[in-house]
């Protein structure tokens, strides 16, 4: 935190083994989920940093108080492989919006990603996203291991389940 004030304030970077100073002109756009007052507080966060980087504040909701924006985003993140015509079908939909989103956009992209890459038609069914049901901050539950964590879980259990049919 002193190094980033450092910089901030003097607009300028001395390289690793060099005692010469670089002047730099940027724009800094800092992004957290955490309480940046609460950790002044704590003194876990430098209140001079704070000052210094808090000019501009956005508070951006996280993804389950904002349910209009998944199907948009879902459709967005569907787009960015070369698979034509790919959509998500009705029940998809409603898994989808009705989904916690825990991990926010980057967990929705990450599902959208492995259901596209599993996918063989053009509608994304429901039964590709497999959610946990709960935050992933450990797998040693007793719920651990009846969702797949890793794309190689996902096909092992897809390969699985073709066999039992």
């Amino acid at each position: 935190q002193a190094k980033l004030l450092t910089v901030l304030q003097r607009r300028s970077i001395v390289r690793v083994g060099s005692n010469l100073p670089i002047a730099v002109d940027i724009r800094l756009i800092c992004a957290t989920n955490r309480n940046l007052n609460e950790m002044v507080q704590r003194n876990e966060f430098r209140e001079d940093l704070l000052y210094r980087i808090n000019t501009i504040h956005l508070e951006i909701p996280p993804l389950r108080e904002r349910p209009e924006d998944i199907l948009p985003l879902a459709a967005r993140f569907c787009k960015q492989y070369d698979k034509a015509l790919l959509r998500l079908s009705d029940a998809a939909c409603t898994k989808l919006k009705t989904h916690p989103w825990y991990g926010n956009i980057r967990e929705l992209e990450h599902a959208i990603e492995k259901a596209v890459i599993i996918c063989d038609g053009n509608e994304l069914p429901a039964e590709l996203f497999q959610l946990p049901k709960r935050p992933e901050t450990s797998r040693t539950g007793s719920d651990a291991g009846t969702e797949a964590a890793t794309l190689e879980e996902m096909e092992r259990k897809m390969i699985q389940k073709a066999l039992d049919t």
